[in-house]
């Protein structure tokens, strides 16, 4: 019974059927064979969490980032399970909610993937490698978004009424979503020689922070990426241009 418990194909079909399970609630199914499958998939979890810490032991549990994820996720979903015993907490969508967080119990099939150590080492890298640009760009947009919120503030309150709402409002911009509503929204009620001036300042806000600032970012990240790669390939070129060196040193002797 613990060996199929704990059993990865085992585990895995039961995070699917809960998927399954949760997707057919949240589009409105009810029924009574989804609830009670429900409640058998976070016994089973729970169950599965015991005999591990039975196994392997409290610390060696938790020192596996797989298993703190699992836990964790199976720790906060409990209350979704209170609705089913105690029916005045069926109107509190909020606690309901937690049953969804058990989706993420998918991740652990991430450990399947094959190389997944030096994706995430290569992840990591590129990360480490564009942190400095990622942050200077995002000082950036702060900077902005307090200068427009108080230019725009009382013009277009949706958009700038803080610094927060500017913040958002750039990055809707820079990804270039409806980036044409803001400035539209902003010169409403202005003059027409200072409707032209907005829309041209934000015209060169969405090219220089959205079109050559995102472009930026995802090349140098990319590049980043791909460096590793392009080491171990130097280093394979370097290794081979040495063995044909030495094999023509050798044909070289014997001539």
């Amino acid at each position: 019974m613990k060996k199929f418990i704990l059993s990865e194909r085992t585990t895995l079909s039961i995070v699917l059927l809960n998927v399954a399970v949760i997707f057919l609630q949240e589009c409105g199914v009810e029924s009574v064979v989804l609830n009670t499958i429900d409640v058998v998939c976070t016994i089973f979890f729970v169950i599965e969490m015991l005999i591990k810490h039975i196994v392997w032991g409290f610390k060696g549990y938790w020192r596996d980032g797989w298993n703190v994820l699992d836990g964790l996720v199976t720790i906060i979903s409990l209350p979704a399970l209170l609705p089913y015993f105690i029916s005045s907490l069926s109107d509190y969508s909020f606690v309901i909610a937690f049953r969804a967080l058990r989706v993420f119990k998918l991740f652990r099939t991430a450990r399947r993937f094959p190389n997944l150590k030096e994706i995430w080492g290569g992840f990591r890298l590129a990360l480490r490698q564009s942190a400095a640009f990622l942050l200077g760009y995002f000082i950036i947009i702060v900077v902005i978004a307090m200068f427009n919120s108080a230019l725009f503030g009382k013009a277009s309150p949706e958009y700038f009424a803080t610094p927060l709402d500017g913040i958002y409002s750039m990055f809707q911009m820079f990804t270039v979503e409806g980036w044409y509503e803001i400035p539209n929204a902003v010169v409403g009620n202005l003059a027409p020689i200072w409707l032209h001036i907005v829309r041209t300042y934000f015209c060169l806000l969405l090219i220089g922070g959205g079109i050559i600032g995102m472009s930026l970012i995802n090349s140098i990240f990319v590049d980043a990426l791909a460096a590793d790669n392009n080491d171990d390939v130097k280093d394979k070129l370097n290794l081979l241009e040495k063995k044909l060196d030495t094999l023509q040193e050798l044909i070289e002797k014997k001539n």
